[in-house]
């Protein structure tokens, strides 16, 4: 994905978006029970809904190439259905049904970096997103996420986000707790 998405303000091609812009305006205008359980869903869903809208409105761009190519698409689907799988270039060359120079070839000409490179980017990604939405332990996370330790996860985690995974969970924690405060 790019760093930013651009999208009209005026989302009336996406009907999906629309009405998901307007439930999750509707829940913000109004804290109502439930809102707590019903935002974290929203926002998945929206960002769903843009991510869509984003690809239709760019047919021309990286994404729909990379999963318009059966090989790069086969290789995605294995990386981000067991991440935490002892994966070897040689192993996800044969899921996609290619020669290791095709993969990593193909995958990192659409994707933008080779395979090994985008796994580690992916794992570290999906370790913050439970250390921002679950109570689990680094070493249980670690484990989740394809790390033999808590160390390993943490030299990744800083190397990509600057900062250790521990920081990140308590400053994620505060950014909560500063949310349910408004």
């Amino acid at each position: 994905m790019p760093e930013a998405v651009h999208l009209p303000s005026r989302v009336g091609s996406h009907l999906e978006l629309r009405a998901a812009i307007d439930l999750l305006a509707g829940e913000l205008d109004e804290m109502r029970p439930g809102s707590c359980v019903a935002l974290p869903s929203l926002l998945d869903l929206l960002l769903v809904y843009i991510i869509r809208a984003w690809m239709t409105e760019a047919p021309s761009g990286a994404w729909p190439r990379v999963l318009g190519d059966p090989v790069a698409a086969a290789a995605l689907r294995a990386l981000h259905s067991d991440p935490a799988a002892p994966w070897s270039n040689d192993r996800l060359a044969a899921e996609a049904g290619v020669s290791r120079p095709t993969l990593a070839r193909r995958f990192t000409t659409l994707v933008g970096r080779p395979p090994m490179a985008y796994l580690t980017w992916w794992r570290v990604i999906r370790a913050a997103a439970l250390l921002r939405d679950t109570p689990d332990t680094r070493a249980t996370i670690a484990g989740r996420v394809g790390y033999g330790s808590p160390y390993a996860l943490s030299h990744a985690f800083q190397r990509e986000f600057g900062t250790t995974p521990g920081r990140y969970r308590a400053q994620a924690a505060k950014r909560s707790a500063d949310v349910e405060t408004d």
